[in-house]
């Protein structure tokens, strides 16, 4: 591809996904319409969905980013109802769908309807976690629905690959489908677990940012490389190696974090526009495919391959929650209780993405009734995420689930630093008390007001607000914060237009005022 429409299709993506935050609409769903809408505008260029660009390229930064902002500790508490989902039901799916295709296309063999079981079987949560977080579901929903997307792409590669051998007339019995599933499994795990321990080793020993974030931006294809040159999952080998790293992050230095930070969002939001976009675009080569099929023919195959993919994620999810609870006292005593509300929520929230359509791409030429393949997965991919994306945010309002509590939250927020700040004037005290350590007291004063600042802030939010601005007290200092560094900003850039310091001066004074004003607007939530 030239570089002028790369260009294009990353600024527009960019454009469309910032105005998508403007709009009640999710940013997916919009850049999807967008897509579609562009995809028929005169002199486009063709905007290709190459597999072989999205696997290796674009899902294991997408994968990485993800697994790095997830919680270990709550997957790890919630690895059941994660397999469940992210193995099980994908299994279960590509059985599901597969038959459900056999029976309704006429000609379909089983092992290619299973080929399109396969490659429909997985959804793509990002939209579903994205509405989860702005509406505030419980962090449990959130959680399995993250865990899900980060898992889930593995296993249906490797049921792919199984059910394309079938078809292709290389077929693999059960025995070399388990075995498939094992080495791809066990082995991109076990690639994960031994590269992560040296990556973070290294990323430690690094002081240097820039070389720091630019080893960041390598450790989600070195990982995905390694595992696949041995045939096994570059996914799993890249959550395993991503969930490492984001549980030991507070180990690294300062600086880093805060730029590795900016990159990684930077990033994130690029490639998550570009690629919902990608999946709009993908319209025109989806129908120029279809030519020897009838349109109602072809519009009813789509119809009942979208039912089966949403009908089967429900007979999936509601005996996977109740079921285990119903056999197992053990389970019902580590695992909090959930009602209807809650599968039914994850159950809708099954919109599929660009891996499904990157893989049906991958589908060799060779595969009976490809084309097909290929429609009916996009037409799958857009049905859900239109009509199960638009109706997720309502669902989720009209089941009045419980939300997340902010009070408590702050409150074991403003517990946890009261500890921590204590902690701090203990260590204070003892160092201060050592002759190296002496300082002037307006300098140790100020350190010990540094840190009752940190420790009142939490509490503050939980206090009055302000009845003119309905600001709380911590507010208005964070806000008067921001003007005062913004005045000396001023100050700075004028020094330096009268040449009284010159750029390489100024920039290091910006960087402090840069630095305060983001300590600021963490604290804030923002």
């Amino acid at each position: 591809m030239e570089v002028l429409p790369l260009v294009a299709l990353v600024a527009g993506s960019a454009v469309v996904a910032g105005a998508a935050r403007r709009t009640p609409v999710p940013a997916p769903l919009l850049l999807v319409a967008v897509g579609l809408i562009a995809s028929y505008i005169p002199g486009l260029p063709p905007y290709g969905l190459d597999p072989h660009i999205v696997l290796p390229l674009l899902l294991p930064p997408l994968l990485h980013t993800a697994a790095v902002d997830s919680s270990y500790l709550d997957l790890r508490a919630n690895v059941r109802p994660v397999a469940l989902l992210s193995v099980g039901y994908v299994l279960f799916a590509t059985l599901a769908v597969g038959c459900a295709a056999y029976l309704v296309v006429p000609g379909l063999s089983l092992p290619v309807a299973l080929v399109l079981g396969a490659v429909i079987a997985p959804p793509d949560a990002v939209a579903a976690t994205a509405i989860a977080r702005r509406l505030g579901l419980p962090n449990r929903i959130t959680t399995i629905l993250q865990g899900e997307s980060l898992v889930n792409d593995a296993t249906a590669i490797t049921a792919y690959k199984v059910a394309l051998a079938a078809a292709v007339g290389t077929g693999v019995g059960w025995a070399g489908g388990i075995a498939e599933f094992l080495l791809a499994s066990v082995g991109g795990i076990g690639v994960g677990l031994v590269l992560m321990v040296p990556i973070h080793h290294l990323r430690k020993r690094l002081r240097e940012p820039l070389l720091q974030n630019t080893l960041s931006l390598l450790i989600p294809f070195v990982a995905y490389a390694a595992a696949e040159r041995v045939h096994a999952s570059g996914v799993l080998a890249v959550v395993v190696v991503a969930l490492y790293l984001g549980h030991r992050n507070w180990q690294v230095d300062f600086a880093t974090r805060l730029q590795e930070e900016a990159v990684w969002k930077m990033v994130a939001f690029i490639l998550e526009s570009v690629v919902f976009a990608l999946i709009g675009l993908q319209l025109p080569v989806v129908l120029r495919g279809l030519e020897e099929y009838e349109g109602l023919h072809a519009a009813w195959y789509a119809l009942a391959v979208f039912l089966a993919v949403v009908v089967a994620r429900f007979l999936w999810v509601f005996p996977a929650t109740f079921v285990p609870r119903w056999v197992s006292q053990r389970i019902r005593e580590r695992e909090p209780d959930t009602t209807w509300k809650a599968p039914v929520v994850v159950g809708w929230a099954g919109m599929r993405g660009v891996v499904s359509l990157a893989i049906a791409f991958s589908v060799p030429m060779s595969v009976p009734h490809r084309n097909l393949i290929l429609f009916l997965t996009f037409t799958a991919v857009i049905g859900t995420l239109v009509v199960q994306g638009l109706t997720l945010p309502p669902l989720i309002r009209l089941l009045r689930l419980p939300q997340r509590d902010r009070q408590q939250q702050t409150l074991a927020e403003a517990q946890a630093q009261n500890e921590a700040s204590r902690a701090a004037e203990e260590r204070l005290a003892e160092m201060l008390a050592e002759p190296e350590n002496a300082l002037p007291p307006p300098l140790a004063e100020r350190l010990r007001t540094v840190m009752e600042r940190r420790r009142n802030a939490v509490w503050e939010r939980l206090g009055e607000t302000n009845p003119v601005t309905g600001e709380s007290a911590d507010d208005v200092y964070r806000r008067l914060a921001r003007e005062m560094i913004a005045a000396e900003r001023e100050v700075f850039v004028s020094l330096r237009d009268r040449r009284r310091i010159d750029d390489e001066m100024l920039r290091g004074l910006l960087r402090r005022l840069d630095l305060e004003e983001a300590a600021a607007y963490r604290e804030e939530g923002a």
